[in-house]
């Protein structure tokens, strides 16, 4: 299956010392593989090895995976990706650029090279010539080309074996854009000392398909990634490797004619959008990753920007949910209970709050909900997995909806600015969203 799993049990394999593996031998093959086929990756890390054979230590099967997902195809993204125990998914090749970038930062292997114009190589190989490649091809096509996303679905998330794209690939859709965060977070992490890559990887995702009970660090990458590439670092980043591409003999034919302001006014729109999409709003998993039902009948559409957002808890399932697989579940419960026994189209809350940090989308932003008896076409109701009578769900939840979700709302244009922002108790006849969590929001923006 391509699941992060697969891909730890073929570094485990790779690395061991008894078969004469180490931290830098998924690197190299990586590499040969086609990991880093773009200018300016090569010209921070390098030409690439000979197209490699089999390592004995992997079977013909673990040695067909590897290929398929290193192989750097442009036109088609998704073949490069896994899906990761939290329930996001990963493109391998930003990830192991920027693993490679730390632990020759680190002091393992080959110095890296000082660039010119100066730039961070960690962040020049997984995303900052990404983004601005990405967003110069946007300038210059038509306004139809987008330069981030799409996301997309897998066929099976217990198997995952197809991954396929929501819509037309830009240069960073949402798996590239994750695992050059990712990259980021694991090569800064290198750059302190080299470790075992699936030891490392292993303590980042996880294991088993949301199995265990805790939440892994790889759902706070937002987070983590802000603190080492805010915007205006990332602007800096952006312009100053479309400053090295230039340098490049033969030059890029994409920066022939472009100028100097052109390059400023194109990595501070690729830093911005990048930002606003992948670091300040909450990680949206789609009604296709959780497992979903159709909807019944025919939605009705909402009319943005809405006035209202409406807080609830779940009550049942009652204990919050910290990891996909318990949230992926408990999505489908709900969405059953609400279809077989109260009888409605779909689940009735337009998006869910897990305590693994992600948010789960139910009718989403653009359909008709069915929350709050009266007001569904008036305003978004959040639903947060637990219940919240007596305790509070965790303080990295509660930011999660108050510090991220909601001026995110307000952004995107979902939600008017001067929203106002109720608990389910105050517009009907129940204890929602339960007594601790009606209290604790009566101190938040928009409360009414």
């Amino acid at each position: 299956p391509r699941h992060m799993d697969s891909v730890l049990d073929i570094l485990d394999a790779l690395e061991s010392p008894a078969r004469g593996g180490s931290p830098g031998t998924a690197v190299a093959l990586g590499r040969g593989l086609g990991v880093c086929s773009t200018p300016g990756c090569q010209a921070v890390l390098g030409e690439p090895p000979g197209t490699p054979e089999r390592p004995p230590a992997l079977t013909p099967g673990q040695w067909q995976l590897l290929t398929e997902l290193l192989r750097h195809d442009p036109a088609t993204p998704e073949l490069g990706a896994v899906l990761a125990p939290d329930g996001s998914t990963v493109a391998l090749g930003p990830l192991l650029a920027g693993i490679e970038a730390g632990l020759r930062s680190g002091g393992f292997g080959r110095p890296l090279p000082t660039l010119d114009p100066p730039a961070d190589p960690l962040l020049a190989v997984t995303i900052a010539e990404a983004l601005g490649t990405s967003f110069l091809l946007a300038q210059r096509g038509d306004n139809n080309v987008t330069a981030l996303g799409p996301g997309g679905c897998w066929d099976d998330v217990e198997n995952p074996q197809n991954y396929t794209l929501r819509g037309p690939p830009s240069p960073v859709p949402d798996p590239v854009a994750i695992g050059a965060m990712d990259g980021v977070v694991l090569g800064a992490r290198l750059a302190k000392g080299p470790l075992s890559v699936a030891e490392l990887l292993r303590g980042y995702y996880g294991t088993g398909n949301g199995s265990k009970a805790g939440r892994p660090p790889s759902s706070y990458r937002r987070r983590d990634f802000r603190a080492l590439a805010g915007q205006e670092r990332l602007e800096k980043e952006v312009a100053a490797v479309l400053g090295m591409l230039r340098t490049l003999s033969p030059s890029p034919e994409l920066l022939r004619d472009v100028g100097t302001q052109e390059v400023a006014a194109v990595a501070h729109r690729a830093a911005r959008e990048f930002s606003e999409r992948y670091v300040e709003c909450p990680a949206i998993l789609p009604r296709c990753l959780w497992g979903a039902r159709p909807y019944r009948g025919t939605p009705a559409r909402l009319r943005p920007p809405l006035s209202s957002v409406f807080l609830h808890h779940t009550l049942e399932p009652a204990r919050p949910c910290r990891t996909f697989g318990a949230c992926a579940r408990a999505m489908r419960d709900m969405q059953r209970f609400h279809q077989d026994t109260r009888g409605w189209d779909d689940i009735g809350y337009s998006f869910v709050v897990g305590s693994d940090g992600y948010l789960y989308e139910g009718r989403g932003w653009h359909w008709v909900g069915a929350h709050t008896k009266g007001y569904n076409t008036q305003g978004f109701g959040i639903g947060i997995v637990g219940d919240f009578t007596a305790v509070l769900p965790d303080p990295d939840t509660l930011a999660l909806v108050r510090d991220e979700l909601l001026p995110c709302a307000v952004h995107s244009g979902h939600v008017r600015p001067d929203f106002t922002l109720r608990g389910h108790r105050q517009l009907g006849h129940t204890d929602c969203p339960g007594t601790a969590l009606f209290q604790e929001i009566q101190s938040w923006p928009g409360f009414q």
